[in-house]
């Protein structure tokens, strides 16, 4: 290449690297202020930790009990992401949840999914008054009848730093609650 055709190209490359630049600060500049974080993403923070656990559920008459361990880490400072793992004999279940809170919503959301399934659960809920407890509601298959949807909805009670109780129940057809699965972690680290 010629000093001459280099010459040539350099306006041609300064004008792309200028408007380049003018519409990357555009961009920069259009982008919301960074958000901060709230007392429901500070209140999230309950969960960080890694707990044991043991969940017990109902089948009709019958219960089956499975023992477990949830690792929950923050994701920043908006969301907590916790990683579950159960067993009972052979049968293993691995979970993840993602819960934050929405300012625009004005609730707490999120997702859940696991091994046992292709669904994803998606989470709306609130807070308790006295902050202890977490209340999620989700629509999702109906156990009890395939092919049609139902409303769930988990329960996180934290009795103390180290303790929490989680009930999982199902809206039944007189619009009452029904405990399907009862559970308690307690943190070990």
């Amino acid at each position: 290449m010629t000093s001459a055709n280099s010459v040539k190209k350099l306006p041609l490359a300064s004008l792309i690297a200028s408007a380049a630049l003018a519409v990357f600060a555009g961009v920069a500049q259009a982008q919301p202020p960074e958000a901060e974080p709230t007392a429901q993403h500070k209140w999230l923070k309950k969960f960080v930790g890694k707990w044991e656990t043991k969940t017990i559920a109902k089948q009709g008459d019958q219960e089956i009990t499975m023992t477990g361990q949830i690792e929950s880490k923050m994701l920043g400072e908006f969301w907590v992401v916790n990683s579950m793992t159960a067993k009972l004999g052979d049968f293993k279940v691995v979970g993840r949840q993602q819960i934050g809170y929405s300012t625009e919503k004005k609730k707490f959301v999120g997702t859940w999914i696991d091994t046992t399934g292709d669904f994803i659960w998606r989470y709306e809920g609130t807070l308790s008054k006295n902050d202890t407890r977490l209340e999620l509601v989700a629509e999702g298959p109906d156990m009890a009848a395939p092919g049609k949807m139902a409303t769930y909805r988990d329960m996180y009670e934290f009795v103390s730093d180290d303790e929490v109780k989680v009930t999982s129940s199902v809206k039944g057809p007189d619009g009452k609650w029904i405990d399907f699965m009862t559970g308690s972690g307690r943190r070990v680290k």
